[in-house]
């Protein structure tokens, strides 16, 4: 067996080692009713994640928003509501209101407070360059929700 995987090169252990990343593993596979992902690696899980530039500019936004890339929108947010939950202590929701040509926002809140929001374009090319990205990315809006969380903890309970 190989120290890299067909991701981005990286070492296999390495997509576990981040706690946001294990957040939306785990949010794939407990939405898997069928079992589909029971059997698959984390790196396998993830890969849809990683879009290149160029993929982004080969996929089309014409039409509706293709469903599993609904699916890997709602999954992302949700981890990042999983990990200011397990940080906090407060129950956090997503809301995620896309149009049909791919425009909305993703609210994350917690009681009445607003812990993380972020508008969305071209939902059709929801992705990242690599996993280190992903984890950026999660990790700052992570951030930002339990320093506002901590900031107001009397608006985030219910």
């Amino acid at each position: 067996m190989t120290n890299t995987n067909s991701i981005n090169g990286t070492a296999q252990n390495e997509a576990v080692n981040s706690p946001f990343l294990k957040a939306i593993i785990q949010q794939i596979r407990g939405q898997d009713v069928y079992g589909v992902y029971r059997n698959w690696s984390e790196e396998l899980i993830l890969k849809p994640y990683i879009v290149s530039k160029k993929k982004k500019r080969e996929i089309s936004v014409e039409g509706e928003v293709d469903p599993v890339t609904v699916g890997r929108i709602m999954a992302f947010y949700r981890a990042v509501a999983a990990c200011i939950e397990q940080e906090t202590g407060l129950l956090s929701q997503v809301v995620v209101d896309l149009n049909h040509e791919g425009f909305g926002w993703i609210l994350v809140f917690s009681g009445r407070l607003l812990l993380a929001k972020k508008a969305i374009r071209d939902a059709h090319r929801f992705g990242f360059e690599s996993l280190e990205k992903v984890t950026e990315e999660g990790e700052k809006l992570v951030q930002k929700g339990i320093d506002l969380a901590k900031r107001f903890p009397e608006v985030g309970k219910l």
